[in-house]
Order: C-alpha cells, then structure tokens, then sequence
C-alpha cells in the first residue's frame, strides 16, 4: 500500500491523517503540501495526527467483478467478491473508504453499525505480503 497511511499492530493499528494547523480541517489519505479546504485562510502547516480506530458505516456495497488494469491481479486465479465499506469516522466525521475483514458480506452489514480497523493483506507472492487496513465489524472477533 501507500507507505505514511498507517501504522501500528494489533490493537494499536490505526491510518494516519493530517491536520491543518490553521482551520483543523483532517485530511485523509494525508495532506503533506497545503491544506485541502476551500474555507481556510492558507494554512501550510500540516500535523500528521492517528484517526480513529472506529466508526460507523455509512455506505457499503460488493466487487463482484475483477477490476480492470491498472488493478494487478492474477487472471489464473478465480475471483473473491469482497465488501468495500465507507466509514464514518468516530472522532473526525470523514468518510473513509476500505475493504470488509475476508469473509464478511454485504449481507452482514448494515448503515450505523460500529466497525473497527485493522490490519489487513492486500496482496502476497513468495518473498512480499503487501499490508492495507480492513474494517470488520465491532461485534466479530476473529
């Protein structure tokens, strides 16, 4: 993934934002260069600041098909629908966009329902597992 959007393991997983020193606008993915709102009088001077480690789903919806290039995958392989969930964070009421833990579906959400981040595998091949963040569902453990 995009390395300076997380950090952590476990329990102390979470993505990483910035904060506009100005207007405390939070961006996410980050903001390294300028603050992004419209409504600030020039703020340059962005914080990098932990998100929330939970919120609530806001919308969500099912891949059912493999993404066309640039998307790397390997057509040998069969395809695995997969839920992409947007979370509304706890703290900052941003939106975030992610994919749901394996093995959770659509039929397993719904809008409103706590969910959490955590670690997850975008991708492996013999010498490399390439990390992204996961939502799962504050009621499932595993």
């Amino acid at each position: 993934m995009v390395a300076g959007w997380f950090a952590g393991d476990g329990d102390d997983f979470h993505l990483l934002g910035t904060r506009c020193s100005v207007c405390a606008s939070v961006f996410f993915p980050r903001e390294d260069a300028f603050c992004r709102n419209p409504g600030c009088p020039g703020g340059s001077e962005l914080v990098e600041v932990p998100l929330s480690r939970r919120g609530r789903v806001w919308s969500y919806t099912d891949g059912r098909y493999r993404p066309p290039s640039p998307y790397v995958s390997d057509p040998e392989l069969s395809w695995e629908p997969y839920a992409l969930i947007a979370v509304e964070l706890e703290c900052e009421r941003i939106v975030v966009l992610g994919q749901a833990v394996p093995g959770v579906t659509i039929a397993d959400l719904t809008v409103g329902m706590e969910v959490e981040v955590v670690p997850g595998v975008l991708n492996e091949d013999e010498g490399t597992t390439w990390t992204t963040w996961h939502w799962r569902p504050t009621a499932v453990t595993a």
